[in-house]
């Protein structure tokens, strides 16, 4: 029983030292001696570890509190950094709100001294954006040079102007008004129809019009140069130019452009003669050629029967008998025929005077058949000239005018050509059918007569 105990004993003892020593830290001490032998060695072995832990546990509290001495010193560092700062914010947000009450107080002043003064600046803005595109577009910046900047400054600003600002807004106007009421005599950059930029003397009326060589010239805003038209306007306005610009004192006609250069465009897109013709086409040129033929035969004939008038009126005047015209021609068959019986005579002279009213009338016909030709020909061009256009639409669509306007020029060109052929044919032919018509009228008359007397004198004789 008592080694039972005893062994049990032993036992418990081993299990307490290997747990002691494995509850020991690696710092701690180790027994000198080596693995006990008996239970007193292993008492005292026990005993030892304790007072290893003991030790390291008194360390580590010390540590604990020290520790805890630090944190505590960082908190009351931190409080009284806190509290410093939310004074700093308290402060900076006092003073926020007082300055933002003294801006409030001297908006309020600013608005009460200003007065009307807002409106003021208000219309001197509106003033500068207005004059700016005035300037931007006006003839006199080709002689005053940019003034756009200043003005474009003015208007787009929202801080009050200056006085400087004022007076340079003041002095452009003024400057502006002076100008446009001058005419001026200066040297400029002018863009010829080449490419090239060169110098010339320019003769500018007002803010109408600028020339410059006998042609008239154009502002060109974003190039900022005066340029040459590509084509001039009609004579009648480009016989100004010369004697405006040779003209130094006193007064001088030129053709000034009110608008600013609509409408040199507009006169310059206009097409000409020529290009009107030519608008026409092939139907156009036939409605011409056919036309100019006519009226020059028409011309030649109508002399050539005024001509013959002349010399059948002559020779009723007169007693002699001349074969030069048709009634002396007639009053010769007359003499040859006088022994003839009435009915040989009258077949004889109704013979000459078929033929000489023929020679007459020769001709007409085909100033006649063009008259009534050309506006039928005209309708031709009408109808190609509208096929055109409505080929076009089906190619481009109807919404650029430009694509139809080659066929519509041909309908109306046409047309114009066929009644402008028509209507002086028409009149010629009138005219000359007159005239041929008194001429034979003459003869018929004359030949009656003739025919008549010797009737009587065959009578009388019977």
């Amino acid at each position: 029983m008592w080694i039972r105990t005893s062994a049990s004993i032993t036992m418990l003892a081993v299990a307490l030292a290997a747990s002691v020593a494995g509850a020991q830290s690696p710092d701690a001490k180790k027994p000198t001696a080596g693995d006990p032998k008996t239970l007193f060695e292993l008492l005292d072995l026990v005993q030892g570890g304790l007072q290893v832990e003991k030790e390291e546990h008194r360390r580590r509290e010390q540590e604990f509190i020290r520790a805890k001495s630090d944190q505590e010193r960082l908190l009351a560092e931190a409080r009284a950094t806190l509290a410093k700062k939310e004074a700093v914010s308290q402060q900076l947000e006092n003073d926020y709100n007082e300055k933002e009450k003294m801006i409030g107080e001297k908006q309020a002043l600013l608005t009460e001294q200003l007065g009307q003064l807002g409106e003021l600046f208000g219309v001197v803005r509106q003033v500068a954006t207005d004059a700016s595109g005035q300037v931007w577009d006006s003839l006199t910046s080709s002689q005053l040079g940019a003034r756009k900047e200043l003005l474009d400054r003015l208007g787009r600003s929202k801080e009050l102007p200056s006085t400087d600002d004022l007076d340079a807004l003041w002095y452009e106007l003024f400057r502006e008004m002076t100008q446009q009421g001058q005419v001026v005599r200066y040297t400029a950059d002018v863009l010829k129809t080449s490419g090239e930029v060169e110098q010339q003397e320019v003769v500018r009326a007002g803010p109408f019009s600028a020339v410059s060589e006998g042609k008239y010239l154009l502002w060109e805003p974003k190039e900022e140069k005066l340029r040459e038209l590509t084509r001039q306007p009609p004579g009648k306005y480009l016989s100004t130019v010369e004697p405006f610009e040779e003209t130094l004192s006193g007064t001088a006609v030129l053709a000034v452009d009110p608008s600013r250069g609509s409408l040199l465009n507009a006169l310059t897109d206009t097409p000409n003669f020529t290009e009107r013709i030519q608008a026409g086409g092939y139907v156009g040129y036939t409605i011409i050629a056919l036309g100019a033929m006519a009226f020059l035969l028409g011309i030649v004939r109508w002399l050539t029967v005024f001509i013959t008038s002349r010399k059948v009126a002559s020779q009723q005047k007169s007693d002699y008998v001349n074969e030069g015209n048709p009634l002396g021609r007639v009053l010769k068959v007359f003499e040859d025929n006088r022994q003839a019986d009435a009915e040989t005579l009258e077949l004889k002279l109704d013979a000459i005077v078929l033929r000489e009213s023929s020679k007459v009338q020769r001709l007409n016909w085909i100033v006649k058949t063009v008259s009534a030709v050309a506006p039928l020909l005209g309708l031709l061009g009408t109808v190609t000239g509208m096929i055109q256009t409505f080929q076009a639409i089906t190619l481009f669509g109807a919404g650029d005018p430009k694509m139809m306007a080659g066929g519509i020029s041909e309908a109306l060109v046409t047309t114009m050509l066929g009644l402008m052929t028509a209507i002086p044919l028409v009149l010629l032919y009138d005219t000359l059918a007159n005239s041929a018509r008194h001429v034979t009228d003459i003869l018929d008359e004359q030949s009656a007569g003739l025919i008549a007397a010797r009737a009587e004198r065959d009578h009388a004789g019977v």
